[in-house]
């Protein structure tokens, strides 16, 4: 089995890249003797639920079309929450309970008691809650020995994979390593069509320098389920290695994941010179 080259030493630190009033009218208006109206009470303006939305634009729906990095907070509590209050859609109520408790920090730090107090909550919603507070605290919490170590193409699929042959758009993720290639963290980069618009370096490497990785795997979907690489994806790849050559970041592969297939560029010798 191919295996990425080992980690290099390195020394390297952390880099550091009028409002106007508006007053009432001076103009003195003239009372007639007609009788006056009935003023018809304003119309409520329209507010759109859930259910009401394009099936591609629901939380739920577009997590598993574009994947979860692709919501908002708002929107991943929202899934969470499941459902809303009379008047009031799981969405709204989400919205509002993220500015009024100071967002995802604030309601981190709120205990069961205090979540379940909140108009919308409740209970059962509470504990499901804390449930993945907890759990997303003891991710963070796990020892570097603990987190998974990346050496062969088949490491970065079993870790990425699955999710990425189920998604409905093109996707683009890096695995950001750190001096033992071990996963530092995974980032959407692009969504769309990666042959559409064109991969600028500067983006890719943007979220490398701040997690101070210093090898990352570049991965891509094709919906269609063939992971043959394109021409664009070979250029995409070669263009990135080059910038990371500059940076002192390697870019050890870029894979192309279809439904139950992979390709490895590195495996293929396309786009990575012979001593990359």
């Amino acid at each position: 089995m191919d295996r990425y080259p080992a980690p290099k030493a390195t020394a390297r630190g952390r880099r550091t890249v009028a409002v106007t009033e508006i007053g009432k009218s001076d103009q003195e208006i003239e009372v007639l003797s007609a009788p006056v109206s009935p003023v018809a009470s304003p119309t409520p303006a329209y507010r759109v639920g859930v259910k009401e939305m394009a099936p591609d634009e629901r939380p739920r729906e577009r997590m598993l079309l574009r994947g979860s990095a692709s919501l908002s907070n708002g929107d991943l509590l929202a899934v969470l929450l499941n459902t809303g209050l009379p008047g009031e859609s799981v969405l709204e109520v989400s919205q509002r309970i993220l500015r009024d408790h100071g967002g995802l920090a604030g309601l981190v730090r709120l205990d069961i008691v205090e979540l379940a107090a909140i108009r919308g909550i409740g209970p059962a919603k509470a504990a499901k809650l804390r449930s993945a507070f907890e759990l997303a605290g003891r991710i963070a919490a796990l020892a570097p020995d603990q987190r998974p170590k990346i050496a062969t193409p088949d490491d970065v699929i079993n870790l990425i994979g699955v999710e990425m042959a189920a998604l409905g758009q093109e996707q683009l993720r890096i695995v950001l390593l750190d001096t033992k290639h071990q996963v530092l963290a995974i980032r959407t980069v692009y969504q769309g069509s990666v042959n559409g618009a064109p991969v600028r370096p500067a983006e890719i490497f943007r979220e490398a320098i701040r997690h101070n990785a210093v090898a990352m795997v570049i991965a891509h979907n094709h919906p269609s389920g063939d992971p043959t690489p394109s021409g664009a994806d070979v250029t995409v790849t070669r263009e990135l290695v080059a910038a990371g050559e500059l940076l002192g970041i390697d870019v050890l592969d870029h894979l192309v994941i279809g439904q139950g297939r992979h390709a490895s560029l590195r495996r293929l010798g396309l786009g990575f010179s012979v001593r990359a």
